[in-house]
């Protein structure tokens, strides 16, 4: 068993971020459980052909570590990963590393005020725990029936089968998300027939991308401020979009007249179009970016099969409908565990439940970071703090400083026990259903993963990113109760006395 103040599961932005946060404050007894054996979260994992970023790169990354040798406005995977590992490097978190070392198991202990963590590398026994595992981090794939007796190659396109040769094969894609957009124009060359299942048609708009000049990299090393300026520029346009997503869904009106045009541009056939055009308001589902999307659809090896996918056989593809496709290969494209994270199963509170068991009627956590229940327990990219138009990592470092902060005053008090008062995280939490009543995520007329199995949308914040900074930059101790180890009740020892 070893002890350690802080754990840390998780390795991507957020993990990275946070193990940053902690050693800039002179923070070293902390550990980062990684289940695999390299940083990066997503982007370690997400290696199919195309796998890039759709924010552009001066605003997706840390804001204490600026990049200037991007080479693109929107970064492809190996940059963004190479730039994870960089960070990594030279903020000296790799000491903290504790990799392939998977949590399978946390369970709180009131008499020690502690939580035991059981993973693949050994156990653990810390004070707090910070759960940083993202909401993109276990790939979802579709219970179909036949799929284990399926004689070709499937696979997610999070976990791509790099040493399968597609070349002359007929491939079956089912999901026409963020990532299939990416990967389909990649593999079509290759594909003797390439077949595209398609649930609901997504919103697509051109993707302003370029390679970035010598002299404009040049200026971003020499001229810190022009990077800054460039950061800012596409913080506050994307921050416009917010308008027509949240405030007034009419708003939204210019950039389907943009992607209708997109559209009718690169699909000249009338009978593709009118499979390929949403029938739901722009924004409801994630917006996607694409110049060569919808040409790979035109190809003669590739059929856009508007139906849903309900079985498979030894060789083929059943749809509804009830026709066969014979297939080669299955490549699913069909998202992640957003709204019921695995992680949750593993996590035991006070009572015995698990995360997973207390949020059986959806998702919910105070300013997206505690949760009644769970003493010393914080999460990042928690429950609505996921984001539809901007960058994840504002959100992620606006959940660090919150968190930075409740150490801070942890520590002043010299309490063993921290714990959200459950009518401080349910008025926070009406909060956010209120303001998501009028947005066009729960307005628009779609079924999207921002929502959970009732209708919920526990993913995304509602509103301005710069809000939530607002309500995140300083720790709020009249929310929480705090108390000495083997207390009995938590508002025995420590009360907070002010709000935050």
């Amino acid at each position: 068993m070893t002890d350690v103040k802080i754990a840390i599961v998780g390795s991507g932005f957020a993990g990275l971020g946070l193990a940053i946060g902690l050693r800039e404050r002179g923070v070293r007894d902390f550990v980062v459980l990684e289940r695999a054996g390299e940083v990066g979260g997503t982007w370690r994992d997400n290696t199919y052909p195309g796998a890039a970023c759709d924010v552009p790169s001066h605003l997706y990354s840390f804001s204490f570590a600026p990049n200037p040798d991007w080479s693109r406005s929107f970064s492809a995977q190996p940059e963004i990963q190479a730039y994870l590992q960089g960070c990594a490097g030279r903020f000296g978190v790799r000491p903290h590393l504790r990799l392939h070392h998977e949590l399978t198991g946390a369970r709180w202990d009131d008499g020690d005020a502690r939580w035991h963590l059981e993973t693949t590398g050994g156990r653990f026994r810390v004070r707090i725990l910070v759960s940083a595992t993202g909401a993109l981090s276990d790939p979802s794939v579709p219970d179909l029936p036949g799929l284990d007796a399926f004689e070709g190659t499937a696979f997610h396109s999070a976990r791509w089968d790099h040493d399968h040769d597609l070349t002359g094969e007929r491939i079956a894609v089912i999901g026409t998300g963020a990532s299939a957009i990416q990967f389909v124009p990649e593999i079509q060359p290759r594909a003797a027939r390439l077949t595209v299942f398609q649930r609901t048609p997504p919103w697509v708009v051109p993707r302003w991308d370029r390679a970035f000049t010598p002299a404009e990299r040049w200026l971003f090393r020499h001229v810190p401020a022009t990077q800054r300026l460039a950061r800012s520029g596409i913080y506050w346009a994307r921050e416009s979009y917010v308008l027509g997503f949240a405030y007034n869904p009419r708003y939204m009106a210019v950039a389907e007249r943009l992607a209708r045009r997109h559209l009718h541009r690169q699909v000249a056939d009338p009978e593709l179009r009118a499979r390929l055009t949403p029938g739901y308001r722009i924004g409801c589902k994630r917006i996607l970016i694409s110049n060569d999307w919808y040409p790979a659809l035109t190809r003669p090896n590739v059929d856009l099969v508007a139906d849903a996918v309900v079985g498979v056989t030894a060789r083929s593809v059943v749809t509804r409908s009830g026709d066969e496709i014979p297939v080669d290969t299955i490549i699913f494209g069909t998202g992640f565990h957003v709204t019921d994270i695995p992680a949750a199963a593993r996590i035991r509170g006070r009572d015995g439940a698990t995360l997973k068991e207390h949020w059986r009627g959806g998702m919910h956590a105070h300013r997206g970071s505690t949760v009644p229940g769970f003493p010393n327990l914080f999460l990042l990219v928690g429950p609505n703090t996921g984001l539809g138009h901007s960058s994840q990592v504002f959100m992620i470092e606006a959940q660090i400083a919150y968190v930075m902060d409740a150490l801070r005053s942890f520590d002043e008090r010299g309490a063993d026990v921290v714990e959200v008062r459950p009518e401080a995280e349910a008025a926070w939490n009406d909060r956010i259903r209120t303001a998501m009543r009028s947005t066009v995520w729960n307005s628009g007329g779609c079924r999207s993963w921002y929502l959970d199995d009732r209708g919920r949308n526990t993913t995304l914040w509602p509103g301005f990113t710069f809000r939530f900074r607002r309500a995140t930059e300083r720790f709020d101790p009249g929310a929480y109760r705090f108390a000495a180890a083997g207390a009995t009740s938590l508002g025995a020892v420590h009360e907070a006395t002010h709000a935050g």
